[in-house]
């Protein structure tokens, strides 16, 4: 405790930080796999370019972290390299889930819109995202927790995040800064959690009308 008084504010510019990486990459995930999974429905290159981004997942991640600042020209402790390869990671979690959540609709609700005069992209947002968010919140719960526990990689290439507690207190031998590290990034990972679960259940009170 005495070292978190002494510490507290460098924790909290870790944990910014962090959080900054981490929400940029969620949200780069979300934007690129929603769409994709609705598009991959009726496709057979969709489904198989989903298949094969899914597959992606299993590529090691400081592998990546090394591959993608020579591919694009950053530099190595760039936190833009993180917010790639998490991204990656993210639409290889959730692409898979979207085309199920897409694949799963009710035939019968989207002819009755089609009936009623629905636009592709009208019927799209109103009809088909709505009743295709259960699956997807679900599938982002992953997603969150994933890439929150992910972002302490980048501590090992000298990227600023809550993983830099964990490596500065194990090479110095300080538990308590390893303990801290530990304990807010599982804080921070179960607040965004149930922040994604609010989410979900206020966009979806129309199924409790």
């Amino acid at each position: 405790m005495n070292w978190l008084i002494h510490n507290y504010a460098w924790v909290l510019e870790l944990l910014g930080q962090h959080l900054v990486i981490a929400v940029s990459a969620i949200v780069v995930a979300l934007v690129i796999s929603i769409p994709l999974g609705r598009a991959a429905v009726n496709s057979a290159f969709g489904r198989g370019l989903v298949s094969v981004v899914g597959a992606m997942y299993a590529l090691p991640s400081l592998a990546l972290l090394i591959l993608v600042p020579v591919i694009i020209g950053t530099p190595l402790r760039s936190s833009l390299n993180m917010v790639i390869v998490l991204s990656i990671y993210g639409v290889a979690i959730m692409a898979g889930p979207c085309v199920q959540a897409f694949s799963g609709l009710p035939e019968q609700v989207l002819l009755s819109a089609d009936a009623c005069g629905y636009g592709r992209l009208r019927r799209w947002w109103q009809i088909e995202l709505p009743l295709a968010l259960a699956v997807i919140a679900s599938a982002a719960r992953v997603l969150v927790t994933s890439t929150i526990s992910l972002v302490t990689v980048a501590a090992f290439i000298g990227i600023s995040s809550l993983g830099t507690l964990l490596t500065d207190g194990f090479q110095r031998g300080i538990s308590a800064e390893v303990i801290t590290g530990l304990v807010v990034t599982i804080i921070l990972a179960l607040l965004l959690d149930g922040l994604v679960a609010l989410a979900h259940w206020l966009l979806s009170g129309w199924r409790r009308v």
